[in-house]
């Protein structure tokens, strides 16, 4: 993939970012497509749903909407009795947890963040029971994941960014979010924090173009620069 060359102020966007070496940093990821590739896993469980339901939906469109809440991707796939399909897609998501790999120099990429002393969180339109037991395979020190839950809205909504910054005791100006679908995008820049799409996800960016980074060795590289910025002072869950 071409990375696409950034304007001056876009460019100058991540090197602003962080209060001082001092202050709690927090570097926030998906899981989906950043933290495993789970991608087999889902084809799977999509399977089981289009047999078990009789529907003749792709899985590319149900790809492509990936980074949402599953109710919210049903009711865009035109998809009628979503409690039932989703109970279908958890047991056979369940039962292919298996399937799902590290990407490649992740764990190991995470290590040297949290040895920096940044602060890790994972946020993910997954369900918290599924996604617990993935993230527990990197054995990195995550100290907050969020998912779905009764409070605040998901993805795009910038609240499960939010929360976890609320979690960790960080200022969302010495946040920055790793996402690869165009949902992350939006819900960083409505949060307030920087933004790095990770290439080699499932998605493409958005516009304005963001900070890519081609894998997690790149994304360490890319953040080991950026320096201090300044406090975010306001900023409420929409």
């Amino acid at each position: 993939m071409t990375r696409p060359v950034l304007p001056p102020s876009q460019r100058s966007a991540l090197a602003k970012r962080h209060l001082s070496s001092s202050a709690p940093r927090a570097l926030l990821l998906d899981l989906d497509g950043v933290l495993l590739d789970t991608r087999p896993v889902m084809e799977k469980a999509w399977r089981e749903v289009q047999v078990a339901h009789g529907l003749d939906i792709p899985f590319a469109a149900y790809e492509g909407n990936l980074g949402r809440e599953f109710s919210d991707i049903m009711r865009r796939l035109g998809v009628g009795d979503a409690e039932l399909v989703h109970e279908t897609y958890e047991t056979a998501s369940r039962a292919a947890s298996h399937l799902a790999r590290q990407f490649t120099g992740i764990a190991k990429v995470l290590h040297a963040f949290a040895a920096a002393d940044w602060r890790l969180g994972a946020v993910t339109s997954k369900p918290l029971d599924r996604s617990l037991p993935l993230i527990a395979q990197l054995g990195c020190p995550f100290a907050t994941v969020r998912a779905p839950s009764s409070v605040g809205c998901s993805k795009p909504a910038p609240d499960p960014i939010l929360l976890a910054l609320i979690d960790l005791g960080v200022d969302p100006s010495a946040a920055t979010y790793v996402g690869d679908m165009a949902v992350d995008q939006e819900s960083a820049a409505r949060a307030g924090v920087a933004y790095v799409h990770a290439a080699w996800g499932y998605g493409q960016p958005i516009p304005p173009a963001p900070e890519i980074a081609a894998s997690p060795q790149e994304l360490l590289q890319l953040l080991r620069s950026a320096p201090p910025s300044t406090p975010f002072v306001e900023g409420s869950l929409v």
